[in-house]
């Protein structure tokens, strides 16, 4: 698997309009030549792209893949002056995937309220949605987020940031954590810069619930796929099932046993096996 250096290497810069701003995005992208239409893989707080590093790569000889930095995240645009909320982020996804009749999307954590978000906007544009302890309803945002949004975190240097993320990324996965060296070192990676750390900042305050209570699901017609942590906490297998009732589309519901939030990298392979299959 490529580390979070590799992975930055091989991403390719875009432009997207935020609100009137022109903003840069970072995104990963492979299988060019696959038929069909491509899956667009989309994070959450605090997290980037590499988060899907042992997902995205593997898919790419049968699909089209595009994995984004959402704005404010990663490798994209970290600058002042633009929101970062999942109402904008909506705004990136539909900009970056303007040139494409349909999408799939794949999306875990709050990248998961963009992708409904979406999808109940332009039911018609989303073929198949995988949704991974996904922000919806009022689920989110979480005790810790809410702590990074509060004014003084922004003056917190960068070795107590580097002890918060470190824990944060390390607590939130199965088993020995020096297992997921890899994992924590990449994805605590973007936030060690002066400009990181005020953009996470950032990033946290533009949490807005009212941007999922406010969507209908009932208006999402594509084919879900619900592969859940069951192991979560923070976004708990409760809210999938509340999603399997209510999206209007074919809806399926899977937990993997040994997943907390970061199920991703907690269940790599059977991840990999269950999101293969679902887009077959």
């Amino acid at each position: 698997m490529p580390s979070h250096d590799e992975w930055a290497e091989r991403q390719t810069e875009t432009t997207v309009g935020v609100d009137g701003h022109d903003l840069t995005v970072a995104y990963y992208e492979d299988g060019n030549d696959a038929e069909g239409p491509p899956v667009v893989f989309l994070h959450g707080i605090p997290t980037w792209s590499f988060l899907w590093r042992n997902v995205a790569p593997a898919l790419a000889s049968d699909r089209h893949v595009i994995a984004p930095d959402l704005v404010g995240y990663g490798n994209s645009a970290m600058h002042d002056g633009f929101d970062r909320s999942i109402r904008a982020q909506e705004q990136v996804l539909a900009d970056l995937v303007a040139e494409y009749e349909t999408v799939s999307l794949v999306a875990h954590d709050i990248g998961g309220g963009v992708a409904l978000r979406y999808a109940s906007h332009h039911p018609d544009a989303v073929d198949d949605l995988v949704l991974s302890n996904a922000a919806c309803y009022d689920s989110w945002p979480v005790e810790f987020v809410n702590g990074l949004g509060l004014p003084e975190a922004a003056d917190r240097d960068a070795e107590a940031f580097e002890e918060d993320f470190t824990f944060l990324f390390a607590e939130g996965l199965y088993g020995d954590a020096d297992d997921h060296g890899a994992f924590v070192e990449g994805m605590a990676a973007p936030w060690r810069s002066p400009a990181g750390r005020t953009s996470v900042v950032r990033n946290a305050v533009a949490t807005n619930t009212n941007h999922t209570t406010e969507i209908d699901y009932g208006a999402i017609t594509a084919r879900t796929l619900l592969l859940w942590g069951a192991d979560d906490v923070l976004q708990s297998v409760d809210y999938a099932e509340r999603l399997a009732e209510d999206v209007a589309g074919d809806t399926s519901l899977v937990t993997l046993s040994d997943a907390y939030h970061w199920v991703v990298e907690d269940r790599p392979a059977a991840y990999r096996d269950h999101v293969r299959r679902f887009l077959d």
